[in-house]
């Protein structure tokens, strides 16, 4: 990103009512935040995309705070929610190249692995607390997940 952007983009911040902005080109992500005196903060964080750099597809990314929301028909009482249990990054399989872990319509058994939340370079295998069959999976692959997330539904039996 020119540092002459980066510059203008500041001193729009300053000069507006927007308290906060954030942009994202290539593997830079910028966020300008204003506090109540008027001056600017800027945090530079460089991101790296795992899926986009081991595939060519490009996932749009979800709103932060966003969490899928689980349609009234299948508010079930026989569903069981699976939720993550740290936040990090979601991977439906082991490898970008393998298969993933469980699809829909899987019927797994309680401590199956279901999927990977990567934390802070450590992958983590979530398992399933229950036996049933998966309904539905509520993340997207390589996305990121916030603690306590609904990540799947399982169908108890």
């Amino acid at each position: 990103m020119d540092i002459n952007l980066l510059k203008k983009l500041i001193k729009l911040v300053e000069q507006s009512e927007v308290t906060e902005f954030s942009v994202q080109e290539g593997d830079l992500k910028v966020k300008i935040s204003k506090n109540s005196k008027g001056s600017a903060h800027v945090n530079l964080q460089p991101s790296f995309d795992f899926q986009s750099a081991l595939a060519s597809q490009q996932i749009a990314p979800k709103p932060v705070g966003e969490t899928p929301s689980v349609p009234a028909k299948e508010a079930k009482s026989n569903l069981h929610e699976i939720k993550s249990p740290i936040v990090g990054t979601f991977y439906r399989a082991p490898a970008p190249d393998a298969d993933p872990y469980i699809q829909v319509g899987d019927v797994v058994s309680s401590g199956s692995v279901l999927c990977i939340v990567e934390a802070m370079k450590l992958m983590n295998e979530i398992e399933s607390d229950v036996s049933g069959k998966v309904v539905k999976i509520l993340v997207e692959n390589a996305t990121p997940v916030e603690y306590n997330q609904p990540l799947f539904l399982i169908e108890t039996v």
